[in-house]
C-alpha cells in the first residue's frame, strides 16, 4: 500500500469509532425509554402495591409495635368489661335460682292431695281478747308453739324470733305478726303470758284457750305435742312439743317452716323475700 493510502486509512479510524460510539449511546437512550416504570404500570397494578405498603408501616415506632404484640388481641379494659359482665350475669342466676326455690316452696304446700297446714282457730290474746285466724290476715305472720314453763328451748328460741322479728322490722315495719301460741293451756292463762311474753318483746302476741281448742289448732298446723299423764296437782311437768316458727302469707297459706338451723338473720332474709313475692295488699298494724 503506498503512502498516501495508509495515511488517509489513519486518518478516517477516529471518526468511524466516533460513529459507533454515538450509535451506542443512542440505542441504551432508546432502551432505557421503553423500559416500564411504576408511572406507566396498569392502574389496577398501582393500586395493589399501595396497601401493602400501608398495612407494612402500620406503627410509626418500633416501641408501639412491640406494645402491641405484649397485649395481643385483647386490651386490660376489654377483661375488665369481661369480668363485670360475668359477675352480673352469675349474681343475677344465683337471685333467680333463690326466687324460684322460694316460690316452689311456698307452692307445694298449696297442691292438690297434700296437707293443708294452718286453718281457722278462735282463741285468746294475752289481754283477754278473742283472736281468730281472720284477724292475722292481711298481713304475714310467725307462729310459734311453745309453754311458759319450759327451762331453756323456749326461751332461747322466743329470743330469736324476737330478734327475727326487728330485723323484719327494719325492712317492712308493720307487716309481721309476731304469735306464740301456748301448747300447756292448763298453766297459761291471759295473765300468764302477758308476764312471760314481755321479757321477750312487747309486740309478741299470746294466744291460749281451752285445751280442746288449743289440740284442734295444733293439729290444723301439723304441730307435734304431748302432755304426761296423771300428774298430780301442783306437780310440775314439761311438754313435748315441735320446735318450728310457722311461717304464714296474708291469706292464712303456710309458707315455709324454719327451724333451728335458721340464725336470726338467716330466718329474717327468708321471710322479706317472701314478702316482697307477694303481689296483693299488705295490712300493717
Amino acid at each position: 500500500m503506498s503512502q498516501p493510502a495508509i495515511r488517509a486509512t489513519m486518518n478516517a479510524l477516529p471518526r468511524a469509532a466516533t460513529r459507533q460510539c454515538l450509535r451506542s449511546m443512542s440505542t441504551a437512550s432508546n432502551m432505557a425509554a421503553k423500559r416500564p416504570t411504576t408511572s406507566c404500570l396498569p392502574k389496577s397494578q398501582t393500586q395493589t402495591f399501595q396497601p401493602l405498603l400501608q398495612r407494612r408501616f402500620k406503627f410509626k415506632t418500633v416501641e408501639e409495635a412491640k406494645s402491641r404484640y405484649r397485649s395481643g388481641p385483647f386490651s386490660w379494659k376489654a377483661g375488665m368489661l369481661f369480668l363485670m359482665t360475668g359477675a352480673g350475669l352469675l349474681f343475677y342466676f344465683e337471685q333467680e335460682k333463690e326466687r324460684m326455690q322460694r316460690k316452689r316452696v311456698a307452692e307445694s304446700t298449696k297442691g292438690v292431695g297434700r296437707p293443708k297446714v294452718g286453718g281457722p282457730f278462735s282463741l285468746i290474746d294475752q289481754n283477754g281478747n278473742t283472736v281468730t285466724d281472720e284477724d292475722l290476715k292481711g298481713r304475714y305472720s310467725l307462729v310459734y308453739f311453745g309453754f311458759t314453763h319450759c327451762p331453756d328451748i323456749c326461751p332461747e328460741e322466743l329470743d330469736k324470733m324476737a330478734r327475727m322479728f326487728d330485723l323484719v322490722e327494719e325492712n317492712r315495719p308493720g307487716v309481721l305478726a309476731p304469735v306464740f301460741v301456748t301448747c300447756d293451756p292448763a298453766r297459761d292463762g291471759p295473765k300468764e303470758l302477758k308476764e312471760y311474753l314481755a321479757e321477750f318483746h312487747p309486740k309478741f302476741i299470746g294466744l291460749t284457750g281451752t285445751y280442746d281448742q288449743i289440740k284442734a289448732m295444733c293439729k290444723a298446723y301439723r304441730v307435734y305435742f304431748s302432755t304426761p299423764t296423771e300428774v298430780k296437782p301442783g306437780q310440775d311437768y314439761l311438754v313435748d312439743h315441735s320446735i318450728y316458727f310457722y311461717l304464714m302469707d296474708p291469706e292464712g297459706d303456710f309458707v315455709e317452716a324454719l327451724g333451728r338451723q335458721h340464725s336470726p338473720d338467716q330466718a329474717a332474709k327468708i321471710i322479706v323475700d317472701h314478702m316482697k313475692e307477694w303481689k296483693g295488699p299488705l295490712k300493717t298494724a
